[in-house]
């Protein structure tokens, strides 16, 4: 649960543009703004929303403080009209979208905003924060976890990006299906399973990895994993299992040739009795190393750099766009990005097995209801009060069962057009 009060990821831009609207009268005109994302990053076929349960909580808590309201003020960001406005703030508008774990396309409206346009313009940059850092990485691991082919994989990312980024990839990566992380600040916000081993250090620490092995059984029991290439991988395996026996849980393998590390700590785990420790790979993985394992005895994955960095794909290319004003669509021409005017409604239609065949977006218009459809907004928001919203664990079950009614060919790791296509239907 996020503790912090979000008001000053406001940029400079939106103030301005309060300020000029609470000026000309024109800051309480109603409006309607959208998200969506124009493309998909190269070679993705399909997106994931990630991020809206903790959106929601930071805009219901969305609010300046007398010392930020202060600080704008004295720096002149604001004038006294717009500083009073900001220390009044509240959104009392409506918020609709995809559900977290709801797959996207180019133009599909994941999320809608509708109040004022103050009230509203002043969220932008939260918002796309939110739902760009973590969509990007869910993405990133649903991927990886296509490419596992359900062997499990550890969130490990925490080292290689911002504190607070730790956090929520951990969390975008558990919504994507990773079966645990070693960031226990994830663990106690969101109820993750948390797991994790020793580092190179603490081999190194001891005057020889036996000793390091020992202590690591002594404290914690056979039920742990043992990093054996600090030195040599063979003889870092012979010493973990001398040590705590052939039921020891795993090892760890997180440098070198994986594939055909992995099957000869496979052979030689086999030949020391020990047929029940599993191998534990890491070290730089993505989901194109995580699909060159396939075929090997390796048991479970640890991702960290990639994941947490999108694989690629740091930004999932999300953009906040005012789509309507009282009630008038409204349109941006500008070249290649031009935008669609107007309140959209989202339907996936389906064949009659369950699978996937084309989003269908209804700008101000009605939904052309078929057998198979599935209306994809929900309501989060209403008249500035959140409605019920769905835990982790649901979130984490929907975008499994999304994944599984695509067809097959938009789960491949190769580039090619999005999983299903998106039709537009235009104002009348």
């Amino acid at each position: 649960m996020e503790t912090s009060t979000p008001a000053l990821m406001t940029d400079h831009y939106e103030l301005t543009m309060i300020s000029a609207a609470l000026k000309d009268g024109t800051a309480s005109r109603s409006c309607v703004f959208e998200v969506f994302a124009r493309r998909l990053p190269t070679g993705r076929r399909y997106g994931v929303v990630a991020g809206t349960g903790r959106l929601i909580e930071l805009i219901r808590d969305f609010r300046f403080d007398p010392a930020e309201v202060d600080y704008l003020r004295t720096a002149g960001v604001v004038d006294e009209t717009t500083a009073k406005w900001l220390a009044d703030y509240r959104f009392t508008g409506d918020i609709e979208g995809y559900a977290e774990g709801e797959l996207f396309f180019p133009g599909s409206p994941i999320l809608t905003v509708t109040g004022t346009f103050a009230e509203c313009v002043v969220l932008e940059t939260l918002i796309l924060s939110v739902l760009n850092h973590d969509s990007a990485i869910a993405a990133a691991a649903a991927r990886m976890v296509t490419a596992a082919r359900g062997r499990p994989i550890i969130e490990m990312g925490s080292r290689r990006t911002h504190e607070h980024a730790a956090v929520a990839a951990a969390r975008a990566s558990y919504l994507a299906g990773f079966a645990s992380t070693s960031n226990l600040a994830a663990g106690r916000a969101y109820g993750i399973p948390t797991t994790g081993t020793s580092a190179h250090a603490f081999t190194l620490l001891h005057d020889d990895e036996p000793t390091a092995f020992g202590s690591q059984v002594a404290a914690l029991g056979k039920n742990t994993t043992l990093l054996v290439d600090t030195y040599d991988i063979s003889q870092g395996i012979r010493n973990a299992i001398a040590v705590a026996g052939p039921d020891l849980r795993a090892v760890r393998i997180d440098s070198g040739d994986l594939s055909v590390l992995a099957q000869q700590s496979r052979e030689l785990l086999d030949s020391l009795g020990a047929t029940e420790t599993k191998i534990v790979v890491s070290g730089d993985m993505d989901e194109y190393s995580i699909a060159t394992l396939a075929a090997e005895p390796v048991d479970m994955y640890g991702a960290g750099t990639a994941v947490v960095t999108g694989s690629g794909a740091p930004t999932a290319g999300l953009v906040y766009k005012l789509v309507e004003v009282e009630g008038r669509p409204v349109v941006k021409r500008s070249e290649n990005k031009a935008t669609v005017g107007g309140r959209k409604v989202a339907v996936r239609r389906h064949k009659p097995t369950g699978t996937a065949i084309e989003e269908i977006i209804y700008s101000q218009g009605v939904p052309d209801h078929q057998a198979g459809d599935r209306l994809l907004q929900r309501t989060f928001i209403q008249a500035g009060e959140v409605q019920a919203m769905p835990a982790l664990p649901e979130s984490r079950e929907h975008l499994r069962q999304c994944l599984i009614s695509i067809p097959w060919e938009g789960l491949k790791l190769s580039a090619g057009d999005p999983a299903i296509p998106v039709v537009i239907v235009p104002t009348a």
